[in-house]
C-alpha cells in the first residue's frame, strides 16, 4: 500500500514538472501590449490629438518591488474656472489591465497634482494623459526599472 502511494506521489510530481516545463515554453500572455494602452487612452479620451507637454510624471528611477511604486503626476494649469484640468489618466503598456487610474479634477482642486501608488508588471514607461477644460489633451511619461515585477497572472 505504501508503495502505491509513493508511485502516485511520484507520478503527480512528474506530471506537475512536465506541466511546468510545458507552460514555460508557451508564450506568456499575461503582460499587456503597447497597443492595449493606446486603445485604453482612446477609449477614455476619444480620438482627439494628444500633445506632449504640460504633464510631468515622477517615478523613482528604480523600483525594487513592482507591487507598490510611488507616482506623482502634475499638470501645468492655473486651475481657474476658465482654465483647469478635468481628468488625468494613468496608463501602462505592460500591465494586463492598461488603465491604472483616472482622477477627476476641477477648479476647486486648487492644484493639478495627484500622487498614488501603482502596480507595475516590470520595467516600463508609464503615460499620463490630462484633459483640460477646453477639451485639449496633453501627455507626459516617465520610466522606471522594476527589479521584481507585479501584475503577472500565472
Amino acid at each position: 500500500m505504501a508503495e502505491n502511494s509513493f508511485t502516485l506521489t511520484r507520478r503527480l510530481m512528474l506530471t506537475g514538472l512536465g506541466a511546468g516545463v510545458l507552460s514555460s515554453a508557451l508564450p506568456f500572455s499575461a503582460l499587456g501590449e503597447p497597443e492595449d494602452a493606446d486603445k485604453a487612452i482612446r477609449d477614455l479620451f476619444g480620438d482627439g490629438e494628444i500633445r506632449e507637454g504640460k504633464v510631468t510624471v515622477k517615478l523613482p528611477p528604480i523600483a525594487e518591488n513592482g507591487n507598490s511604486v510611488a507616482i506623482t503626476v502634475s499638470v501645468d494649469s492655473p486651475m481657474s474656472e476658465a482654465d483647469h484640468v478635468r481628468r488625468i489618466g494613468l496608463f501602462s503598456p505592460r500591465n494586463p489591465i492598461p488603465e491604472l487610474a483616472v482622477f477627476e479634477l476641477g477648479p476647486r482642486a486648487g492644484k493639478a497634482e495627484v500622487s498614488t501608488r501603482i502596480r507595475m508588471a516590470g520595467t516600463q514607461r508609464i503615460r499620463a494623459v490630462a484633459e483640460m477644460s477646453d477639451g485639449s489633451l496633453w501627455m507626459g511619461s516617465a520610466s522606471t526599472v522594476v527589479t521584481l515585477a507585479a501584475c503577472v497572472i500565472g
